[in-house]
């Protein structure tokens, strides 16, 4: 599922799930410019555990120098645990809103290609059609190739997220068991915060 070049960098997929607290986020994100990875995409949310939120990262390196900044970001407190999935099957989806030009001349190709990419016109105004498509990145990209005629008037992704297929959830384990007993025990004394915040 990674992509590799010829250096011997490849497209790495990381998801960390960590305690729902300010700052992780830029724990996060810190460890990775400190080692001078520059990330392609990230994206965080909260789990069904509101103490735990998930971070998805996507950035390009080799897997000797992954594998390090994974094991350092293990060793934050508020990291439960951090995974490369790029060698497992999985599910990866991007979201994207986007406004294309539309006029009445041209708003049936336009719409025409919505429905070839099944995505979905959310908005409409008399020039302008807000769009929501969502898919492999690859999908993402060529949608965006196909209006670029059209006229792109503004544009905003989610960055990529991602899970293992089959029954084996990431979360399970004892990490995730003391995660919790630790938020637990600690929810009169630290406000759980929402994950714009982390």
């Amino acid at each position: 599922m990674a992509v590799q070049t010829d250096s011997g960098r490849r497209r790495h997929l990381l998801s960390a799930l960590v305690q729902n607290r300010p700052g992780v986020l830029a724990q996060v994100s810190g460890m990775f410019a400190s080692r001078n990875f520059n990330i392609d995409s990230l994206a965080v949310g909260e789990t069904d555990d509101t103490n735990l939120s998930r971070i998805t990262v996507v950035v390009m390196g080799d897997d000797r120098h992954l594998e390090q900044v994974r094991k350092q970001l293990e060793k934050i407190v508020t990291v439960v645990k951090v995974h490369d999935i790029s060698s497992e099957d999985y599910v990866e989806r991007d979201l994207m809103l986007i406004k294309v030009h539309a006029p009445a001349s041209v708003r049936a190709e336009v719409q025409a290609l919505v429905e070839i990419f099944r995505g979905r016109v959310v908005d409409v105004s008399p020039e302008l059609l807000m769009i929501e498509i969502s898919g492999k990145e690859q999908k993402i990209e060529a949608f965006i190739e196909q209006v670029r005629p059209y006229g792109i008037h503004e544009l905003a992704r989610t960055g990529r997220i991602a899970l293992v297929r089959g029954d084996r959830p990431m979360e399970a384990g004892p990490d995730l068991e003391s995660a919790r007993a630790e938020a637990g025990a600690t929810d009169e004394a630290v406000e759980i915060r929402g994950h714009s915040e982390l």
